[in-house]
């Protein structure tokens, strides 16, 4: 069970690091946004989804995860997005 639990440690490292750097690119796209409103973009969110899921679908990640986690991951981003646009 150690080596397992081992390698779901390293996986996770490696997942901050990258949601890290997703992060700042959410926080630049809010610094560059001129309304609040064009914040949350639905096409762009459903395109987001389905890039996701076909990416899934490539890599044996179940569509079901994929896509219940990026939404929970887009609506997390979208809030933040609303706080970094809201300190301009």
């Amino acid at each position: 069970m150690e080596p397992v639990r081992a390698e779901i440690d390293a996986i996770d490292r490696k997942l901050v690091a990258l949601l890290a750097a997703r992060q700042k690119c959410v926080e630049a796209a809010g610094r560059l946004k001129t309304e609040r409103t064009m914040v949350v973009d639905e096409a762009r969110i459903e395109e987001v989804i389905a890039l996701v899921c076909q990416e899934a679908r490539v890599k044996g990640l179940s569509e079901d995860i994929a896509e219940a986690l990026w939404r929970k991951l887009i609506a997390l981003s979208i809030e933040h997005e609303y706080a970094i646009f809201d300190k301009k």
